[in-house]
């Protein structure tokens, strides 16, 4: 059996970063695990721009933003095995995979990084009646076909739901020369950034539907039409509201799921609301030395944070591995701290927040807590409570379920309030209010 420090499961951007990351931190044996036949994942076939913003102050396509992270991989000589696929994941971090050189093969890992990325939501989980013709594509799937195949899914196209993919290729197929008739999103509320919506939607001309669903799918062979209906509150059709679309294309953009069968199967503490790992404030799961990042965690919004939290698992994933094998050093000195494990709960508007929790001894002087709201708001405050006392005030114009919202703890913040009150409540609030 191959044994290595850190296996990376996933060459997507989160795996890249996260590889980087831990050998800069000090750890030499690594190997990321890649069931594509190459790096970068899903930017691979994004070759739009409005990447790195954030962390190379620069904008890039997704090819030349995977570039910069395969490149470092590459000078700092991390091993990687592509069309590699993984199917087992012990807790004793046994990795079992399998490739058409290698066979089935075994690895024992001291440390794991989970960065599977996600999935897209399928036509079978939507319930939409109809045949099963020809042209009903995920949007993803599009867009692999137009931007990394060379093909055009059809010329006459309807989109069912407002996720960011979809919108892109509304705006991608409209380029090559296709009609989008109609974007369809099923709640009152899009679920992509606004910067998608005007730069794909409202440059182009081409209506988004809110409170709208597909109810009817004709064609046999091929896709020859739509009907589009209004929904209620419920999401229930409402009678006498049905628009037909011609088309010969339906694209599907509804949602994205964490990729997290290996996680399940290992017996990860798994979050209902995110799909994704629970998770501490190293990013660690609910098994010492297994870190979750990336889509595989929750379903980012900005590929510049994916980059920034697989550092952190990174880093955090190496100091595990050196704390292991050579003690405490200074470096790693917090992570031998026993603390007290503080929740972090998420209420009043907010859908769910990483990490889960947070031990005060352990963390950074800097914590970094994404989340994301449950409906739109308009001039709302967010509001974080630690010991009956508010931490945070922060007034925000506008938060929409499409777009991820943060905020920062402070350590001495924390360790303050821990010092002057009894710790009776072991709980970090995180609200939406009016004031």
């Amino acid at each position: 059996m191959q044994s290595y420090d850190l296996v990376v499961v996933g060459g997507g951007p989160a795996g890249l970063s996260a590889a980087v990351s831990a050998r800069k931190e000090g750890v030499e044996s690594i190997l990321i695990l890649e069931r594509d036949r190459e790096l970068g994942g899903i930017l691979n076939q994004c070759i739009h721009n409005g990447f790195g913003l954030h962390t190379f102050q620069e904008e890039l396509t997704g090819p030349e933003y995977a570039e910069r992270y395969i490149s470092q991989i590459m000078e700092l000589g991390i091993a990687y095995q592509c069309n590699t696929m993984v199917m087992d994941i012990s807790k004793e971090k046994v990795v079992t995979a399998m490739n058409r050189e290698d066979g089935i093969f075994q690895i024992q890992a001291k440390s794991i990084v989970l960065a599977m990325g996600c999935r897209e939501r399928a036509r079978g989980a939507l319930n939409i009646p109809g045949y099963r013709p020809a042209g009903i594509f995920s949007a993803g799937t599009a867009q692999r076909l137009v931007n990394m195949e060379g093909y055009m899914p059809g010329r006459e196209v309807v989109i069912l739901g407002s996720g960011d993919i979809g919108l892109i290729m509304a705006r991608r197929l409209t380029l090559e020369g296709a009609k989008v008739k109609v974007v369809a999103e099923l709640m009152p509320y899009s679920g992509g950034l606004k910067r998608n919506i005007v730069q794909c939607l409202n440059d182009y001309g081409i209506p988004l539907k809110l409170s709208h669903t597909v109810v009817d799918i004709k064609g046999k062979e091929r896709v020859e039409g739509i009907t589009l209906a209004r929904v209620d509150e419920k999401g229930k059709p409402i009678p006498g509201t049905e628009e037909d679309y011609t088309c010969d294309t339906l694209l599907l953009s509804c949602g994205l799921i964490p990729e997290n069968e290996l996680s399940r199967k290992m017996g990860v503490e798994m979050n209902p609301v995110t799909s994704g790992a629970v998770v501490n404030e190293s990013l660690e799961t609910s098994i010492p030395g297994v870190y979750a990042c990336g889509n595989v965690l929750h379903v980012h919004d900005l590929v510049d944070y994916v980059s920034e939290e697989a550092t952190r698992a990174g880093m955090n994933a190496a100091r595990f591995v050196l704390k292991k094998e050579a003690g405490r050093t200074e470096k790693i000195v917090q992570q031998d701290e026993v603390g007290t494990e503080i929740s972090i709960i998420p209420s009043d508007g907010v859908r769910y927040t990483i990490p889960n929790t947070v031990c005060v001894e352990r963390m950074e002087n800097l914590l970094t807590v994404r989340f994301r709201v449950d409906n739109v708001y308009k001039d709302f405050w967010i509001n974080v409570y630690f010991q009956g006392k508010r931490l945070i005030h922060r007034k925000r114009q506008i938060m929409a379920p499409g777009e991820m919202e943060q905020v920062i703890l402070k350590k001495v913040d924390l360790k303050k309030d821990m010092e002057q009150n009894d710790m009776d409540d072991r709980t970090i609030r995180i609200k939406i209010e009016k004031e």
